[in-house]
């Protein structure tokens, strides 16, 4: 790998990002949920792409910080669910938001399924709930769901220095097993 990126770097590439590629399987314990977030289904692409919107402040995700340089907020969300999000060949009502019991928004999870696998397409706690362990209820959410539909493994990737989500994917019993380097051109 080395010596593919430092040829690559030669002719003027530059490292994107590194990704990390998790992967769920059947049978792996799947916790409980606490009942500190009630799960109720996205009403409709507006929200899905307001959710986005909010999310996107301190994204640590590379791809969404490089459009935030380009676009605002709004237009990378829409851009990306134009581009990934209303692709997907899944049923939009696994789709989840995460409220507190009064109904404030703490986050959302879209459990899919892309052209190749069962997936966690995006996974977001809303910026003022961060930092409160809601992230592992809302993935293990989307991993019920998907599970409840007998798929054969799950897939999911973040960013090597998205720390907070990998080890969310962790915690709840993905397993890393692979990396995926980005090399870009200017």
């Amino acid at each position: 790998v080395e010596d593919r990126t430092t040829a690559l770097e030669r002719i003027g590439a530059r490292l994107f990002v590194e990704r990390l590629r998790f992967e769920w399987h059947p049978g792996t314990q799947i916790s409980e949920p606490t009942g500190r977030l009630v799960f109720r289904p996205v009403r409709d692409t507006e929200e899905t792409i307001t959710l986005m919107t909010l999310a996107l402040d301190g994204t640590l995700d590379a791809h969404s910080r490089a459009d935030l340089t380009r676009m605002s907020a709004r237009q990378a969300a829409v851009k990306h669910y134009e581009d990934e999000l209303a692709n997907y060949r899944s049923p939009r009502d696994w789709w989840r938001v995460a409220t507190l019991p009064d109904g404030q928004p703490v986050g959302f999870v879209t459990p899919a399924r892309n052209d190749y696998n069962p997936i966690i397409g995006y996974l977001a706690v809303l910026p003022e709930h961060r930092g409160n362990g809601y992230i592992d209820e809302i993935l293990a959410e989307g991993t019920r769901i998907l599970n409840a539909q007998d798929v054969p493994r799950i897939r999911a990737a973040t960013d090597l220095g998205n720390t907070p989500m990998a080890n969310a994917f962790q915690r709840v019993g993905y397993i890393n097993f692979e990396r995926t380097i980005t090399m870009t051109w200017h």
